[in-house]
């Protein structure tokens, strides 16, 4: 079994943004749903983001089901221009672990860079913070255009940077059509039923 025999979720975005604690989210839900997960963070130079995954995850997931991928520049090198070591990862996951469903691949990059090759992501997901600013939306980054969905986290600041959820609702609904946007809070794990929802619908159920 290879890496074209498991469901593959990008999860791009910004530094900040909430993207690992968008998977804290949603690797529990997957793997109380029944379906076995792997996970792959992309960093430049270090394995940060995975070991703190291993940490959250210990006692539930192998801890050879989690791995870093330290892309030696920006991480969108190794999501888009060239998804080998990705790749690679997925296979050693599938090898290991035959009976594996789905992998998440989280990257950090921004509006223009975190998009990922469609070989390596079968469903893009773009998480943006409310705290970026209210007009990222409209700007029509190929982040936001081109994701399956788009998530609008830590929606709970709004009021303290002065961003506009109606606004940015607005806007992504004219940038992207017909394309979903949730807005989710980690925190208090508002709309993390429904990316997960999504996720199942679109890559699992399929």
């Amino acid at each position: 079994m290879g890496y074209r025999d498991v469901a593959k979720v990008g999860l791009g975005g910004p530094v900040g943004s909430g993207k690992t604690a968008m998977v804290k989210q949603l690797v529990p839900r997957l793997d109380d749903a029944g379906y076995n997960v792997g996970v792959i963070a992309n960093d430049i130079m270090t394995q940060a983001d995975a070991e703190q995954l291993q940490a959250s995850f210990a006692g539930r997931l192998d801890e050879d089901l989690i791995a870093g991928v330290e892309t030696g520049a920006c991480p969108h090198t190794g999501i888009r221009e060239d998804p080998s070591m990705n790749l690679a990862k997925i296979d050693e996951f599938t090898e290991a672990h035959p009976e594996l469903d789905v992998v998440l691949i989280e990257s950090g990059g921004d509006n223009l860079a975190a998009t990922f090759n469609p070989e390596l992501a079968d469903y893009f997901v773009f998480v943006i913070s409310v705290a970026e600013g209210d007009d990222i939306p409209a700007k029509r980054g190929p982040g936001v255009t081109q994701a399956d969905l788009l998530v609008i986290n830590k929606k709970d600041l709004a009021p303290y940077v002065d961003a506009d959820l109606d606004l940015m609702e607005r806007d992504s609904d004219r940038v992207r059509g017909e394309e979903p946007t949730i807005f989710t809070n980690c925190k208090t794990e508002e709309g993390i039923d429904e990316v997960v929802d999504l996720i199942e619908r679109s890559v699992l159920f399929a």
